[in-house]
């Protein structure tokens, strides 16, 4: 309240200097008034950490490509600006000139190449996709040239394929976003690629996934460059989730597969129904009348996975569904969902997604408020 108190009276100072006095321009006067000169940053500015950079703070460079994502593009102004001056943070091209964004705007930066020699960290922002290629265009290739051995590197998203296309990905595990997988590994199958993770950290290398996963390997650093407490506190005043772990898997929806004629998909709506039983193959083939083996054939044929898989991923899918929903404990949502303990829970959703129960609950029901 203090802070919003002095935000307002501010407000009001600068509304009382800027009304006409007997010192000020006369009515009818072409004088145009003196600017007020800035004696520092705002109450607010102060309030959320906008304030520029202490002396020796950490350089970070943001490469602007054409096609960039303009929400992608100021995360790490955004979070590493919020970290009390630790970093300075400039944007640059990979020419100097403007670029086009995915949007229907362009930004200019202030700074060109040079900006990636001068830096700590450089952080490369998404781009289109359909502008990515397996080569380096000769400007883009000069531009990274510039970036002095040892520099800290991170990607987010489409990020990772301009990574890639340089090389500096080649024998390294690395992720990007988990709809570019395919696309990924046609162009660049010398990278490790782990699309089920949120971001990688291999040392002077970081690479993430989509959108919310950049704040995520930002806060990331600022947690490497200066403890928890620091990036517990740049978390809040983003207004963001203090940590997610860089191997918890991307929240992906994976549909069911199209029904097909003379096929599984009245048994799977069946065991769908049906979640709360302990289903056996046996039960499943019988509803399905076929023999165990052409079931499980034919079922692995319509789903890409077994049965037993299956039914695993389906309980895993409903407890998610109760955990962001519901305020039913986690023993009733197991029982719920035909898991037989509320261990059995937390240890099948821990190896899907890589979190436990109450913590994905917390997650999605802040979200939702």
């Amino acid at each position: 309240m203090n802070a919003i108190n002095r935000w307002v009276r501010a407000m009001l100072d600068g509304m009382t200097s800027s009304s006409p006095t007997a010192a000020g321009p006369t009515a009818g006067s072409s004088a145009e008034p003196a600017p007020r000169p800035r004696t520092g940053p705002s109450p607010v500015d102060s309030y959320l950490c906008l304030s520029g950079p202490r002396p020796g703070a950490h350089r970070v460079a943001v490469l602007a490509m054409e096609g960039v994502y303009p929400f992608e593009l100021g995360i790490a102004h955004r979070v590493f600006g919020s970290a009390d001056g630790r970093y300075e943070v400039r944007t640059c091209t990979v020419d100097g000139n403007p670029v086009r964004t995915d949007a229907d705007f362009t930004v200019t930066a202030e700074h060109g190449p040079e900006a990636l020699e001068w830096a700590d960290t450089v952080v490369i922002p998404p781009y289109t996709v359909s502008l990515a290629a397996a080569e380096l265009s000769p400007p883009t290739a000069r531009a990274l040239e510039r970036i002095p051995a040892g520099t800290r590197i991170a990607s987010i998203c489409t990020g990772a394929f301009l990574l890639a296309a340089a090389g500096i990905l080649d024998g390294r595990r690395a992720t990007t976003h988990w709809a570019l997988t395919e696309r990924f590994r046609q162009l660049f199958p010398a990278v490790d690629l782990d699309p089920d993770v949120l971001f990688i950290d291999d040392g002077t290398v970081l690479t993430s996934a989509g959108a919310a996963s950049g704040v995520d390997v930002c806060l990331h650093l600022v947690r490497r460059d200066h403890g928890n407490e620091v990036a517990n506190q740049v978390a809040r005043r983003c207004v963001v989730p203090p940590y997610r772990d860089g191997g918890q898997a991307q929240y992906i929806e994976r549909p069911l597969p199209e029904p097909t004629a003379a096929g599984t998909a009245a048994t799977r709506d069946w065991a769908l129904d049906h979640l709360h039983l302990p289903l056996t193959l046996e039960e499943l083939a019988a509803h399905a009348r076929m023999s165990l083996r052409t079931f499980a054939r034919r079922f692995r044929e319509e789903t890409g996975v077994s049965p037993g898989r299956w039914l695993t991923q389906q309980r895993v899918l409903r407890a998610r569904h109760l955990l962001e929903s519901s305020d039913l404990p986690v023993d009733r949502i197991a029982h719920e969902v035909g898991f037989a303990t509320a261990a059995s829970l937390r240890q099948h959703l821990h190896a899907a997604i890589g979190v436990a129960p109450l913590a994905y609950r917390r997650t999605f029901q802040a979200a939702g408020r």
